[in-house]
């Protein structure tokens, strides 16, 4: 009963925050941060210690598989020299020097254990930079690069927590370390991999979207387990199981399934990232009552955490450097891949290759021309996106750290002098960063990007890519008019079509290039300001459709409310009619991030 009711509460909180949050432009993990530490310090609460196998084993890979998934391929691809130099070897360098500082400042721990407290509060966490950059116009472009930085440092801070934890015990050889570290990455790749094949099988083939989105809630720990009963890393197993799985999902999914498991994973992901949060700052009162009075006090922790802070950001503002300017090799790169399938095109083309009658070989033109058009896209992508100063500056800024650093910190070994002393340094150095950053970052964007970043192009390219769509579709229908009056032909022969068949044809072919349109108007409304069409008044035709759309369909669903009240109709009839106006309003609804 009171478990329940304190989940209860929790929900409140979370659901509370993120509203106020929304209302006084705070991201809600920083508020619940503050709320979590005052509620943790009311004399009727108890200390709360939670188990850190539970965040990192419990909540950790549902909550990395629930933002893999989300993570375009093609943008991972993209930034992927960025990504890995952040959640790799910044985490690495981080670490290090965290390590030395420790160890010099308080000589008493070991260098090892030291650089094991680097490793836990090296990994950043982007929940609330990216929460904050998306609402105030942060460039799309540094947005991925957090997002998949954030997926894959947890696993290098996690496997250099372990080699750093056996050099403590006094099993430390750089040699073996090395080798043990590649190879933890291997086996997790190849185990996500793997169960990121079977799991998509598997949903491909189930018709019920319940069962689909029941078998996904178990996928995280279908990856997780076997990765770490191989003593690989668990949650990269979990992130490349997410990245796959998403990567496949719009072709070998159904769109109710797809639909189903986005709402319902979404509701997960709010508690989970929310939820971690409110933990970080109710665990304030026990860490701080573990540390007790001791040699290294409080004050000294409290200075020791904002040198660790300071050396952090100065680390993460070093590393910007290289890693912009190294960035502007890739375009050179880009420019000379695409230059080659240019070359490679003229000669197909100019040998008259091209015109052979061979469907193998034509499918293999159409493969070069795909690499061809991605290769020129992923030219224009790093000319229009590249990486400047301000957009270094807001990398920099974004370095927050979550309750993975806490989680983190409590598997040190108890055997480390200063154990509590070192937890509770890694617990203020996750809270300083989150209120720092979190409360100044906004102030940085705003600057940088005054009137937000690439507002105008996002919706260029809705249009270009509406009317690509609506091409398609065109294409597409008439190619299927043709192709059923050929199997006609080949049937039999069939007298002239009169005057009233041709009408109805034409009818059904208007209904569906109509639809196909339909699909694409909260599209189309969104873009409105771009569309190079004439409107007469402010309103344009799309918003006209969608308001008039609005008011019919609150009119059906007032009907039907007062036909359920009445009782004429059966339930199911009922509930069928609301299903299908539930599905309407979806469309009219502009497409959300997730």
């Amino acid at each position: 009963m009171e478990f329940g009711l304190l989940s209860v509460i929790a929900v409140i909180l979370l659901v509370g925050a993120s509203i106020v949050g929304s209302k006084i432009r705070v991201a809600a993990p920083l508020l619940l941060v503050v709320v979590g530490i005052g509620i943790g310090y009311l004399p009727f609460v108890p200390l709360i210690d939670i188990d850190p196998e539970i965040i990192l084993v419990v909540v950790l890979p549902p909550l990395l598989y629930s933002a893999a998934v989300n993570v375009p391929i093609v943008d991972f691809r993209r930034n992927f020299r960025p990504v890995i130099g952040l959640s790799v070897l910044l985490v690495i360098i981080s670490a290090v020097a965290v390590g030395f500082l420790v160890h010099w400042i308080v000589p008493d721990i070991p260098l090892a254990a030291a650089i094991a407290l680097g490793a836990v509060i090296s990994p950043t966490d982007a929940v609330a930079a990216t929460s904050i950059g998306k609402r105030l116009g942060m460039p799309e472009r540094v947005v991925s690069i957090l997002e998949g930085e954030s997926l894959v440092n947890d696993a290098t801070s996690l496997v250099l927590l372990k080699t750093a934890t056996a050099a403590v015990a006094g099993s430390f050889a750089l040699s073996s370390a090395t080798g043990s570290f590649f190879l933890s990455v291997s086996v997790a790749i190849a185990v996500g991999l793997l169960f990121g094949v079977i799991t998509v099988w598997i949903r491909s083939k189930l018709t019920s979207p319940v069962h689909d989105t029941i078998i996904s809630f178990i996928v995280p720990f279908v990856a997780f387990i076997p990765a770490e009963e191989l003593h690989a890393s668990g949650v990269l197993a979990v992130v490349v199981t997410g990245l796959y799985t998403g990567h496949h999902a719009s072709q070998r999914f159904s769109a109710s399934a797809r639909t189903n498991e986005r709402l319902n994973w979404r509701t997960v992901q709010f508690l989970l990232e929310n939820g971690v949060f409110l933990i970080m700052g109710l665990q304030l009162h026990s860490l701080v009552a573990q540390v007790g009075e001791s040699e290294l006090r409080l004050q000294h922790i409290g200075l020791l955490s904002l040198g660790l802070v300071a050396l952090l950001i100065l680390c993460r503002s070093a590393f910007m450097v290289p890693l912009i300017a190294g960035m502007q090799r890739v375009t050179r790169r880009y420019e000379r891949r695409n230059a080659g399938y240019a070359h490679l095109n003229e000669r197909v083309q100019s040998s008259g290759i091209a015109d052979r009658d061979d469907g193998r070989f034509r499918d293999r033109l159409r493969k070069l021309d795909i690499r061809t058009r991605r290769s020129a896209a992923d030219l224009e992508h790093e000319r229009e996106q590249q990486l400047g100063w301000r957009d270094g500056v807001v990398l920099s800024w974004s370095g927050m750290r979550g309750v993975v650093t806490l989680a983190a910190a409590q598997s040190i070994p108890t055997t480390v002098p200063y154990r509590p002393q070192l937890v509770l340094a890694a617990f203020a150095v996750a809270v300083v960063t989150l209120l720092l950053h979190g409360l100044t970052l906004p102030v940085f964007i705003r600057k940088l990007w005054p009137d937000g970043a690439g507002t105008g192009q996002e919706k260029a390219e809705l249009v270009s890519l509406s009317r690509d769509l609506y091409e398609a579709a065109d294409e597409a229908i008439d190619e299927a008019v043709e192709e059923r009056e050929r199997e006609l032909e080949k049937e039999a022969p069939q007298p002239p079509k009169d005057a009233r068949q041709q009408e109805q044809t034409d009818i059904a072919v208007q209904r569906a290039r109509a639809s196909a349109r339909s699909a694409l108007l909260p599209l189309a409304a969104a873009a409105a300001p771009t569309l190079p069409i004439e409107v007469q008044g402010a309103e344009h035709p799309a918003q006209t459709y969608q308001r008039l759309a609005r008011v019919a369909l609150e009119a059906q669903r007032e009907a039907l409310l007062e036909e359920r009240a009445i009782g004429r109709y059966s339930s199911q009839a009922i509930h069928a009619a609301e299903l299908a106006l539930d599905a309407y309003e979806t469309r009219l609804l502009p497409p959300t991030a997730h």
